[in-house]
C-alpha cells in the first residue's frame, strides 16, 4: 500500500528542560518508544539546532490518518503521547500528504 500519510509533529521542550536534556531524552527515551507505534511505517526525528521557538520536529509515515488515529488509540500509542506530552510546553500537529520534487538518496551511501 502506498504511504499518503505524514504526521509533522512540532515540539518544544518544557521550559525547565536544557535543549540537551530535552533531546536525550527525545532521541534516547522516547524514539524506542515511538518506534513502537503499530502502523507506522517510518519515522524520522529532527533536532533543531538553534531553537527558538520549536527544539525538534517529528516526522511519522502511515497509509491513512485511521492508522494514524488507531496508533494513537492504542495502549502504546497513549503511552507515547504521554510521554511525549510530560516533556514538552506545546506540541503542533500538522497532517500533510508529501510529494517528493528531488529525491537524490537513492543509494548514494554504496558509492561513499
Amino acid at each position: 500500500m502506498t504511504i499518503v500519510l505524514k504526521a509533522i509533529i512540532l515540539l518544544a521542550r518544557r521550559t525547565d528542560m536544557t535543549a540537551e536534556a530535552f533531546h536525550a531524552w527525545w532521541l534516547d527515551e522516547h524514539a524506542p518508544l515511538a518506534a513502537q507505534l503499530p502502523a507506522v511505517r517510518k519515522i524520522v526525528f529532527n533536532v533543531i539546532e538553534d531553537a527558538d521557538e520549536y527544539d525538534g520536529v517529528s516526522e511519522l509515515w502511515f497509509d491513512d490518518r485511521e492508522a494514524f488515529d488507531a496508533a494513537y488509540a492504542s495502549e502504546i500509542g497513549q503511552r507515547v503521547a504521554a510521554d511525549s506530552m510530560a516533556h514538552v510546553r506545546g506540541r503542533t500537529r500538522l497532517f500533510v500528504v508529501e510529494h517528493s520534487v528531488v529525491d537524490d538518496t537513492a543509494d548514494n551511501s554504496a558509492s561513499a
